[in-house]
């Protein structure tokens, strides 16, 4: 054997054995690939995880409220039982009264007998099982049972304020956008169809703007919506939104309780005619004709008003200022500040002027002059 066939022999021996060809070096895009992979297969396991939990606490949170509407439905039918036997044993005693009295037996309606005909007990007990109520109560006669029925049928079918939907839900029913146009001087109370319908404008046309500025709000780009002005823009919105509360609920007291008692709260009385609803048309009515300078001026005389507003010290030594009787008169014409009325009062008319100043950015003047600074 020559030197070259040793040194071959040689250096096979010596060559590590071969893994079936495969390189033991890895290109750059396999690499890559195999990353991806991993990656994408790490992925679709933690989303299958997050979907798994997600499903968990939705099951969780539908058997939750399973359980809690079982438990109100129980404490339903549980009180309902309570009043039907109260009643039940009031009317036994009663029974029981005026038989010993010698009281002949009350009759179960006050009504004509053409408004509650009488129904025949076999049906009266079904239509009684049909609305979930016993169709019988211990010792219940047949009259007894017949006004059991029209009272429960009364309260299902009496007639509930409807609330209409909008930025401040209302029970005053809201008109078309071509009758909201309010009148310079709004109608006496005394003519009542005219002063219901200018409640219903005054509802209408607040919601009406609100909307319009919820809009403009909505439309606006996220930076803008992020931006410190934007927030700001937001919370004014918020803050009249609530703000206007009560103002809605003294259109409403208006509307459906035009004579409260005296001693009802603030919020269930009508406004004031000529102290409130006066100004109060004339600013919505200057807006509507885009007269913002004149709105504003007239927001000023309702808030502020004209009183003389008692600054400094107002009694000193023995003497009495001069003027100083103007800060409890009490005349006629003599205008008060309502800003310092109430804090209810107050937050609405603050309300009210951001409402004319986002009229201003929403529908162009007609009159550059009556833009407002």
């Amino acid at each position: 054997m020559d030197f070259k066939s040793l040194m071959s022999a040689q250096i096979s021996k010596n060559k590590p054995a071969s893994t079936n060809g495969a390189s033991k070096y890895q290109r750059r895009s396999e690499a890559e690939k195999e990353r991806e992979a991993k990656y994408a297969e790490e992925q679709a396991r933690l989303e299958k995880e997050r979907l798994e939990r997600l499903e968990k606490k939705r099951k969780h949170e539908d058997e939750e409220a399973e359980r809690n509407a079982a438990r109100e439905e129980k404490r339903r039918k549980l009180a309902e039982e309570s009043r039907i036997r109260r009643e039940a044993q009031e009317a036994k005693e009663e029974r029981k009264r005026r038989k010993r009295l010698g009281l002949p037996e009350r009759p179960p309606s006050t009504v004509e007998d053409e408004e509650r005909p009488d129904i025949p007990d076999d049906e009266l007990r079904t239509k009684l099982a049909d609305l979930k109520h016993p169709e019988t109560l211990e010792n219940e006669t047949h009259a007894e049972r017949l006004f059991r029925y029209y009272k429960l049928t009364s309260k299902a079918l009496s007639k509930r304020r409807q609330w209409y939907p909008g930025p401040i839900p209302t029970t005053i029913e809201p008109l078309p956008a071509d009758e909201i146009l309010l009148p310079e001087k709004p109608p006496q109370p005394s003519d009542r169809e005219a002063y219901v319908k200018l409640h219903r404008q005054i509802s209408s046309y607040l919601n009406f703007v609100l909307t319009e500025w919820s809009a403009a709000l909505a439309g606006r780009e996220k930076d803008d919506a992020l931006s410190s002005a934007g927030i700001a823009a937001t919370n004014n919105y918020k803050i009249a939104l609530e703000d206007l509360k009560p103002l809605m609920r003294r259109l409403e007291a208006a509307v459906y309780n035009p004579t409260p008692k005296p001693d009802a709260p603030t919020t269930s009385t009508p406004l004031q005619y000529d102290a409130l609803l006066v100004p109060l048309v004339s600013i919505l009515h200057l807006t509507q004709k885009r007269h913002y300078r004149d709105a504003v001026d007239a927001y000023l005389r309702l808030s502020i008003g004209k009183a003389a507003w008692p600054i400094g010290v107002t009694m000193v030594g023995i003497h009495e200022r001069s003027a100083r009787e103007k800060l409890h008169e009490d005349g006629k014409d003599r205008e008060i500040a309502h800003i310092m009325s109430d804090e209810a009062t107050r937050k609405w008319l603050q309300s009210l002027k951001r409402l004319v100043s986002f009229s201003q950015t929403r529908w162009e003047v007609f009159d550059v002059g009556q833009l407002m600074g």
